[in-house]
């Protein structure tokens, strides 16, 4: 079951619309989804690897777009749309954490958090809501987010086929630790 689902992602990133949905699932990652765009990107960048750049290109913007989304969200939207989103991840103490430390440490929390499974919508809420600087904020999302985004291009591009074989060989131990992985850093959030 696991290897036709498998095989149905792999074609789905082989699509001609996939790049419209790996930066739609990017933009809703970073303000409101809760599934990890690199289901997504990985997939597509070891069915296309000489289109690595531009995935992770895509999935940055998205990513950065959404992030400012998430920005909005938390400064004027706090009550009817923000806390909506954080309580569905009982993240409501971690929320009033990260406001507390954005005023604190500032543009590191985005470059910390940006790079870890903890979910990016909970941090670009919690700067908005903490009315953190849009200029820094942008900055940061576009390095962080990049610098993930494109270190996970350039890892499949170099080991793209044993990797590819990996996952194949092995799809139900990575699947269950990547689940784990995003278990985890929803848990993160809740205990931060």
């Amino acid at each position: 079951m696991l290897d036709r689902l498998y095989a149905r992602i792999q074609a789905l990133a082989a699509s001609p619309h996939a790049v419209w949905w790996l930066f739609a699932i990017a933009f809703a990652e970073a303000s409101v989804f809760p599934i990890p765009v690199d289901l997504m990107l990985i997939p597509m960048v070891l069915a296309q690897l000489d289109r690595a750049w531009w995935l992770a290109f895509v999935c940055t913007l998205g990513s950065v777009l959404g992030g400012l989304l998430g920005w909005v969200i938390g400064a004027f939207l706090l009550q009817h749309v923000a806390l909506p989103i954080v309580h569905a991840y009982h993240a409501e103490a971690t929320l009033a954490l990260l406001q507390a430390r954005f005023r604190q440490y500032g543009v590191w929390i985005i470059l910390a958090k940006g790079l870890t499974p903890i979910p990016f919508k909970i941090v670009t809420i919690a700067a908005g809501a903490a009315h953190f600087a849009l200029l820094p904020f942008f900055v940061a999302c576009i390095v962080t987010r990049g610098g993930r985004f494109f270190l996970e291009a350039l890892l499949l591009r170099l080991f793209g086929p044993r990797i590819e074989a990996f996952i194949a060989g092995r799809l139900t131990v990575v699947l269950l630790g990547f689940l784990i992985l995003v278990i985890g850093g929803v848990a993160a959030v809740k205990w931060l």
